[in-house]
């Protein structure tokens, strides 16, 4: 539906972004996934803002989108305010976070625990793999960005664990034509970084596959007053 937004495939492909899940009272029926409410929210972000305008253009071009058996119309879109980055941040996950994806023949449907350095240091390496692609930053300051430390919200793991739920799942993810599959983890943490990692994380998404809409990251108890987003402002890219 993005990419068809976007119109076009050279922006799209070469995009950093990711977005969440469609938002709304929903019910898991015998056909799928049943919308009850009237409006549904989608949430979007990438630090090209020619991208976003475009998905935004796109989006209220159609006089009616068609999602499986679901119509949408855009009906309205507004931008969030950016945070003050620090070298500690809190975060909520919006959409699941894929620590790895097919790296060094690692199963990437293998469970590894949050709390373990292993959990962090592959979220470290995707990180800085991805800043580095970015092209927008020096190889000496991907050298000086070498603190960096997830660490999950033990309150609510122990939580979920009570009360037997879950917090990592397996996730069907089409890619290059494919149907494969990816473990992703929904839960609470902290992230130790400098404020260009941190901004970065916001910005593009956390862990892999963001471009497939997982990664989406949020911060609790961050409400400042919204404002409408105008296309073609100079504000923020993060919707």
């Amino acid at each position: 539906m993005l990419k068809i937004a976007c119109a076009d495939n050279d922006l799209f492909d070469n995009a950093n972004f990711t977005f969440s899940g469609l938002k709304g009272q929903t019910k898991v029926g015998r056909e799928g996934l049943h919308y009850f409410s009237k409006k549904a929210t989608i949430v979007l972000t990438s630090p090209n803002k020619e991208f976003v305008d475009s998905i935004v253009n796109g989006l209220f071009r159609e006089s009616h989108i068609l999602l499986g058996n679901l119509m949408l119309q855009a009906d309205s879109v507004e931008v969030e305010e950016v945070p003050q980055f620090s070298e500690s941040m809190k975060y909520l996950c919006i959409s699941p976070i894929v620590p790895f994806h097919d790296i060094q023949g690692l199963n990437n449907k293998m469970f590894v625990n949050p709390v373990s350095d292993d959990f962090s240091d592959m979220l470290y390496d995707s990180t800085m793999f991805r800043m580095e692609s970015s092209g927008l930053y020096t190889q000496e300051q991907i050298a000086s960005f070498f603190r960096f430390q997830v660490i999950p919200d033990q309150d609510y793991l122990a939580r979920i664990n009570r009360m037997d739920k879950k917090f990592a799942r397996i996730y069907s993810v089409i890619k290059n034509g494919e149907i494969k599959e990816a473990r992703g983890y929904t839960l609470p943490f902290e992230i130790l970084a400098a404020p260009e990692v941190q901004e970065f994380i916001y910005h593009n998404g956390f862990g892999e596959l963001t471009a497939h809409g997982f990664g989406m990251l949020d911060i609790p108890y961050f409400n400042p007053d919204k404002k409408p987003y105008i296309v073609g402002e100079e504000n923020s890219s993060s919707e």
